[in-house]
């Protein structure tokens, strides 16, 4: 799942004092935490305990902000803004709990045969769309080929592409998908292309939610600003485009337990993570993203009212080399820049400790698949750096593009990589700040060369949500002098890598898939180092407990609406 964030005004001010940048400290948060070791800095700060839900009682708007998302209407929503109004209006076959737990949707139930190429879900009977239609297994699959037909021109329909026909649909020449049999209302039967024995997972995702036969085609705008959905909360007017939009609880819902809250108001703000951090000090909002710079305040402030919650999430933070394009076409030139930046000094000098370094892909929540180490290029090493550099031709004086997107909080730690690329091998750091979109579309661009920060959220809870859609040859799209449609930007491919995530996917027994899932990350992650991990994915968030019951993150690391409620 991609980030988007809004545009903020870069911060340039450079201390040379190791990596430390003006405005960070690397000791605050120690004073007031409960940190076994708080001068331990390369540990992180501990996650907030579980909280154990209470029955809640309806009533109460919930407030928060956001930046203007890409889309809300499924076929298209796809960063954590757009996926936070769009999981809550619509309810997919199956869904996620917020530690990642699959659990019943529309779904009650869901099989596949012995070698997993065809897959039945059986719906739940008598739940409807906000407008009264009656959601069947023809609602899904209007709202699949409503995503996978070419015309929508879709950023996310590539979760769709097991499904058998989706290459011909999205291609332009056929109208359905071949494999989505809704014959029976009550019965959903999919066959899909080639195996995969994860696919149920994939249909959590918010593109693959049914849509009523109003939805229309893709480009239906009123549909777009205004999606009638089968979820939770419901529409309460259209979107106000850089505005704000407005939700209210649907009444007849009966796919799960009804919402508590009355109404949800999403301002959209020009300025991300400060304005909402802005608004929640003042009162405006009940939930808040925090700017990088103040979070040891924050948590000074907020931890002990009870208003502070921390989670180690499903994501990666890392820098996305281009893999084809000098000077990072070779796995020595990536190792070189990798062991040339100093995690740990980062982390004490920008985040205060906050974050821990990333020594693998699949992140360690993903317990079972986490191999702490696999990236053996991960770790600081100036010497083992400037021979690699040596080696691959980084020679002091070589250009190194570097791109962020504006907003998010990355200014200050992007410049002290700058400043240690710089300071440790001679490179000359051709740094640039953009807002997200153009970030994301310079990335796809024929040509394209250097490092770029990027962070992945998984959308569904496996390993193979990093690896494929990130690494795999399919993921590109596109030929060398087209723009790349998938999400591998980088345009790294491995055959051997293919053919690993291939069996894995068609491994029924969950231990031997995660074995292979583990020899594809060796193979890409520890061999070619074909994205660089830089640190854990941990979110930090502040929320109205003097208000509010149980306020915890979901698996998209947003408020989880449907259990909040007034105390």
């Amino acid at each position: 799942m991609k980030q988007r964030t809004a545009k903020r005004p870069l911060i340039a001010a450079l201390v040379v004092a190791g990596v430390a940048l003006a405005g960070c400290s690397s000791s605050s948060a120690g004073d007031t935490s409960a940190d076994a070791n708080p001068t331990d800095q390369g540990a992180g700060w501990p996650e907030t305990a579980e909280i154990s839900l209470v029955p809640g009682k309806p009533g109460g708007t919930f407030r928060l902000g956001i930046v203007e998302p890409t889309a809300i209407d499924p076929y298209n929503a796809q960063e954590s803004e757009g996926i936070l109004v769009t999981q809550y209006l619509f309810s997919s076959l199956v869904k996620f709990e917020p530690d990642g737990t699959v659990a019943p949707a529309v779904a009650e139930k869901w099989e596949s045969d012995a070698s997993c190429a065809t897959w039945t879900f059986t719906l739940k009977k008598g739940t409807t769309f906000h407008n009264g239609e009656e959601v069947t297994s023809e609602s899904f699959k209007r709202g699949w080929e409503r995503v996978a037909a070419k015309t929508a021109a879709s950023d996310v329909a590539y979760h769709l592409a097991p499904i058998k026909g989706f290459t011909e649909m999205n291609g332009g020449k056929a109208d359905s998908l071949s494999g989505v049999d809704a014959t029976d209302p009550g019965v959903l039967k999919v066959s899909l292309a080639e195996p995969d024995c994860e696919f149920y997972l994939r249909t959590g995702h918010t593109v693959f939610s049914p849509v009523p036969s109003v939805a229309g085609a893709a480009d239906n705008k009123q549909f777009n600003e205004q999606p009638i959905g089968n979820g939770p909360f419901m529409m309460d007017g259209p979107w106000q485009h850089d505005v704000g939009i407005k939700l209210k609880r649907f009444e007849n819902y009966t796919v799960g337990p009804k919402a508590y809250l009355d109404a949800v108001e999403i301002s959209i703000t020009a300025n991300g993570n400060q304005d909402e951090y802005d608004g929640f000090n003042n009162g405006s909002f009940d939930w808040a993203r925090i700017p990088v710079p103040l979070l040891p305040q924050a948590r000074a402030a907020n931890e002990s009212k009870g208003n502070w919650i921390r989670k180690n999430t499903n994501g990666m933070n890392f820098l996305l080399p281009m893999v084809t394009q000098k000077p990072l076409d070779s796995a020595d030139a990536r190792k070189a820049i990798s062991m040339a930046i100093d995690r740990d000094a980062i982390i004490k000098g920008i985040f205060g400790g906050s974050q821990t370094a990333a020594t693998s892909f699949v992140p360690p929540v993903f317990k079972d698949a986490f191999q702490e180490g696999v990236c053996t290029a991960c770790t600081f090493d100036l010497a083992k750096a400037k021979e690699l550099a040596a080696k691959a031709g980084l020679v002091p004086g070589t250009e190194l593009k570097f791109q962020i997107n504006t907003g998010g909080g990355h200014e200050e730690w992007s410049a002290a990589v700058k400043q240690q690329l710089e300071k440790n091998l001679g490179l000359k750091v051709d740094f640039s700040a953009v807002e997200f979109r153009d970030m994301l579309e310079n990335q796809q661009q024929p040509g394209a060369s250097g490092i770029f920060r990027l962070a992945w959220g998984a959308d569904y809870p496996t390993p193979g949500n990093f690896l494929g859609p990130l690494l795999s040859t399919a993921s590109i799209g596109a030929p060398a002098d087209k723009p790349v449609i998938g999400d591998n930007r980088g345009r790294y491919s491995n055959k051997a890598f293919d053919d690993l995530l291939a069996k894995a996917q068609a491994t029924s027994d969950a231990g031997a898939r995660t074995t292979l899932y583990q020899q594809a990350e060796k193979l890409a992650i520890g061999d070619d180092l074909a994205l660089i991990p830089l640190w854990n994915r941990t979110q930090n968030r502040l929320a109205n407990s003097a208000k509010f019951t149980n306020l915890r993150m979901d698996f998209n690391e947003n408020p989880d609406l449907s259990v909040i409620s007034v105390k």
